[in-house]
């Protein structure tokens, strides 16, 4: 049974630093891509980082929507069948909650045109508040 589970959020300063951490079960974390997505109150769910599956040729691709680029690094490990989001430079914008997510493929390919409408499984979400 495919599982997500995100945790790392809470509230941080402006310019400040989180880390997330979405763990995975019933699939092997470099098996297929992982996405971040996040939400924030009354607005459309958004795009965030997307690594790819080992199987898509390219370890660890990752891709990054262009309002984190330069600032969120995505990782992951194998050891703790998890994936990462380094958030760095946070700001009010940040303010959401985020969600990991599969669809069982192993490319990131449309990720960041989406809004995972047609992603299947997906973790309950963290919250990220951050304080100006």
């Amino acid at each position: 049974q495919v599982q997500l589970v995100e945790s790392g959020g809470g509230l941080v300063q402006f310019g400040g630093s989180l880390r997330l951490s979405c763990t995975v079960s019933g699939f092997t974390v470099d098996e297929y891509a992982i996405g971040w997505f996040r939400q924030a109150p009354g607005k459309e769910r958004e795009a965030v980082s997307c690594i790819s599956g080992s199987v898509s040729g390219s370890d660890d691709y990752t891709v990054s929507s262009d309002s984190v680029e330069g600032r969120f690094t995505m990782s992951r490990d194998k050891g703790e069948n998890a994936v990462f989001l380094q958030m760095n430079t946070l700001g009010p914008e940040d303010t959401a909650e985020y969600y990991c997510a599969t669809d069982k493929i192993p490319h990131c390919i449309g990720f960041l045109y989406s809004h995972g409408n047609d992603w299947n499984y997906w973790g309950k979400g963290t919250p990220v508040t951050v304080s100006s």
